[in-house]
């Protein structure tokens, strides 16, 4: 079973910066585009960021573009996502996505993504 492992996150100050990381298998990295989405308490899953890992395009969501930064690594078999300027609003339970054959338009909704991570707590202090 394909399984994507998170790491990063915390509690940090607003203004601060955060990195995050998602290492997924050969078999998922090869295929698929993979990003970022999260969840606030009492809030819908809301789409981060992605990348395509064949083209390396990247996409964002409205909320984080100019502060949120997607990279991958092929080697390593990671998707990062850097943390800027982090606002309290940021706040929220973090989840690495992978859609397996899928692009930079579908991976951006919920119901297309094929696997998730963990989840991994960021929390944004006032």
């Amino acid at each position: 079973q394909e399984q994507l492992v998170e790491s990063g996150g915390g509690l940090v100050q607003a203004g601060g910066s955060l990195r995050l990381s998602c290492a997924a298998s050969e078999r998922t990295f090869s295929n698929s585009a993979m990003g970022w989405f999260r969840q606030a308490p009492g809030k819908e899953r809301e789409f981060v960021a992605a990348v395509d890992l064949s083209t390396l395009r990247t996409e964002y969501g409205p909320s984080v573009k100019g502060r949120f930064t997607i990279t991958s690594d092929a080697t390593k078999k990671t998707v990062d996502l850097q943390m800027n300027g982090l606002e309290p609003e940021d706040t929220a339970i973090y989840y690495c996505a992978a859609d397996q054959g899928g692009d930079l338009y579908t991976i951006s909704f919920p119901n297309r993504v094929t696997i998730w991570g963990q989840g991994t707590q960021v929390t944004v202090s006032s």
